[in-house]
């Protein structure tokens, strides 16, 4: 996001909400979470996530239906290349990462086979750190 890019009022508090959600929050929860705010429509939190999600601010968890704020903390080209989750089963926790190998071997594989991928989603599920060793 650029400094002349400011974000709306229900775009920040929707960031605000998920940077300070300890777990990934669905679309419902955030509206739930923000009726105190005056968000009092679905829509009006669909906006924001997908514009949140654009700038790259937020990212959407497709196994859980649900969205994060991104873990750098800033905006960032959200086509710049996959982002993986690993997500516990147990306590909720989701950890972001990348990896430029599986960046290289995603890209080389569907170059081999052109296929033209328009997004990316990896995401691991099982037991983080902390509830294996528990």
């Amino acid at each position: 996001m650029t400094p002349n890019q400011a974000l709306t009022r229900n775009q920040a508090l929707v960031l605000q909400a998920l940077t300070h959600a300890e777990a990934p929050v669905s679309a419902y929860g955030l509206l739930d979470l923000l009726r105190a705010e005056g968000l009092r429509a679905p829509l009006q939190v669909y906006r924001a996530l997908e514009k949140l999600t654009e700038l790259g601010l937020v990212h959407r968890l497709e196994s859980l239906n649900a969205f994060v704020a991104c873990a750098h903390g800033h905006s960032h080209d959200a086509d710049a290349g996959p982002v993986a989750f690993a997500i516990c089963e147990d306590c909720g926790r989701v950890d972001e990462f990348s990896d430029p190998v599986v960046e290289a071997r995603l890209g080389d594989w569907a170059e081999k086979k052109g296929f033209v991928a328009r997004r990316t989603t990896i995401e691991l599920r099982g037991r983080c750190g902390a509830c294996a060793r528990a």
